[in-house]
C-alpha cells in the first residue's frame, strides 16, 4: 500500500467544502442543542391542560422543532460560531493526502 498525494475531482471537492461542512455541522449541532432545550422546558410543565393529546403534542414537538432549526440558521444562541471558532482551524482547504492500492516502490533488504 502506498500513500500518495491525488487530486481527483472527489478529493478537490472534499477539501474545498470542509470550511463549508464544518459551518453546516455547527448549525445542525445548534439546532439538535436548542430541541432538547426546548424539549425540557416543555416537559417541565407543571399541569396538564385540556388540549394534551398525542395529537396535540406531537403537534407541539414538530413546531418546537421548526423553531429550534430557524433560531440555530439565525445563529440566536452562537453555539456554532463558537464550534466554528475552536474547530475552524483545525479543519483545512486543501485536500488531505489519500491512500492508494497502487504498488508499492521497490525496497531492497
Amino acid at each position: 500500500m502506498q500513500v500518495a498525494t491525488t487530486t481527483s475531482p472527489a478529493a478537490a471537492s472534499a477539501g474545498t467544502s470542509n470550511k463549508a461542512s464544518l459551518q453546516k455541522v455547527a448549525q445542525q449541532f445548534e439546532a439538535v442543542f436548542l430541541r432538547q432545550m426546548i424539549g425540557a422546558m416543555r416537559s417541565a410543565s407543571l399541569a396538564e391542560g385540556i388540549d394534551d393529546s398525542a395529537a396535540t403534542q406531537q403537534f407541539r414537538d414538530m413546531a418546537d422543532s421548526r423553531t429550534a432549526d430557524a433560531m440555530a440558521s439565525k445563529g440566536a444562541m452562537g453555539i456554532a460560531e463558537l464550534l466554528l471558532k475552536q474547530f475552524g482551524d483545525r479543519v483545512s482547504d486543501t485536500p488531505s493526502p489519500t491512500v492508494s492500492d497502487g504498488p508499492a516502490p521497490a525496497t531492497s533488504a
